[in-house]
């Protein structure tokens, strides 16, 4: 089956790569090999990826007053957490044969490429994953709004949200049983029912580019391929 987008970012949050284990390990190795398996999987179809992680599974930004960080020095060590986790997604894919570039806002020569929109454009159409480390590489921006500022600057179809629930529902599915699942849904009755499928800066991002979002469940093998193909998977925001 042909993929129905040829080039995709794929923004992932830290929290995710954690799984079901609470034994204080930053990720789990399993949640990653699956990952890369899913990726590897639409890379083998000619679909272009790029890809941003969150930081949330090793560093939360927290509240100033509670912790004594100020919330810029604060949101530079959760830029540095969401590189040790674009280094063990790029350790997982290089492990089974995809090639793959990490390309850091935050110049760390050592362990990435600096962020160069053009580079990272050949890198994709040479068919290497791009994985974009350290958010914007400025504070006060979180890593939703640097996976769509990435998607815009590298022309992206579509940007994937893997999530733990299969897309968004009218409320917290696990909180509310009687949460109805939107199957398409605009930007303007996101924003009327305020529902937080983003931060609203990313938000307001992909809408004035009219960059749609697909909002499904990455932790189901095989869903990433379904929604590449254009298979009715999670819940499309255009």
């Amino acid at each position: 089956m042909l993929p129905k987008f040829k080039r995709v970012l794929l923004k992932l949050s830290g929290e995710a790569l954690l799984g079901e284990q609470h034994n204080g390990d930053p990720f789990n190795p399993k949640i990653i090999e699956q990952y890369a398996h899913d990726i590897k999987l639409v890379t083998d179809l000619g679909v272009q990826v790029a890809i941003v992680i969150g930081g949330g599974n090793i560093y939360r930004g927290m509240n100033e007053a509670d912790s004594g960080i100020e919330r810029a020095h604060g949101d530079y060590m959760g830029m540095l957490a969401t590189v040790i986790n674009a280094m063990a997604m790029q350790a997982m894919l290089e492990k089974i044969g995809v090639y793959t570039r990490l390309q850091s806002a935050i110049n760390m020569e050592q362990v990435a490429e600096p962020y160069i929109r053009r580079k990272a454009l050949r890198h994709l159409e040479k068919g290497r994953v791009v994985i974009f480390g350290a958010g914007t590489g400025n504070p006060y921006f979180t890593t939703d709004t640097a996976g769509s500022l990435r998607a815009i600057e590298m022309k992206a179809d579509v940007i994937l949200k893997g999530t733990r629930v299969d897309g968004i529902y009218t409320a917290d599915p696990e909180k509310d049983p009687a949460a109805v699942k939107y199957e398409k849904i605009t930007f303007q009755d996101c924003i009327s029912n305020n529902l937080k499928v983003m931060d609203m800066t990313a938000f307001t991002l992909c809408m004035e580019n009219k960059l749609p979002i697909i909002v499904f469940d990455m932790n189901r093998p095989g869903n990433l391929l379904q929604v590449v193909q254009g298979m009715n998977v999670g819940t499309l925001v255009s």
